[in-house]
């Protein structure tokens, strides 16, 4: 995938998660928003390395998430709380895996339409 393609894609995940914030209220944007985050995470992964296969980004996307949602089990430091969080909570990990099952198939997607066929 071309890096401007995902730049763009990266982008518009940020600005679909200030939407939700700002459209609703409860659960909606806080699960919407940890499949986003993923997601966020899987277009950055794919900014660095183009060439990555979609599951590869898919499993890469999630591991971190789970890792970064686990370490809240621990202390994180207080100053990093608005970025990773601070209170594990077991859903969020299901949405993770939405998240990044989403850009997977999103990526595999784009990649049969824009892939020569020979």
């Amino acid at each position: 995938m071309p890096r401007p393609f995902a730049a763009i894609a990266a982008v518009v995940i940020v600005i679909c998660g200030l939407g939700v914030r700002t459209l609703w209220d409860g659960p909606v944007p806080k699960y919407a928003g940890d499949a986003l985050y993923t997601a966020l995470i899987y277009m950055l992964l794919v900014l660095l390395w183009p060439r990555i296969r979609p599951w590869a980004a898919g499993l890469a996307s999630a591991a971190l998430s789970w890792a970064i949602e686990f370490a809240q089990l621990a202390s994180i430091p207080r100053w990093l709380h608005p970025l990773l969080g601070s209170t594990f909570n077991p859903p969020d990990l299901l949405w993770y895996a939405a998240g990044a099952a989403a850009a997977a198939v999103a990526h595999t997607l784009w990649m049969t339409r824009h892939t020569p066929r020979g």
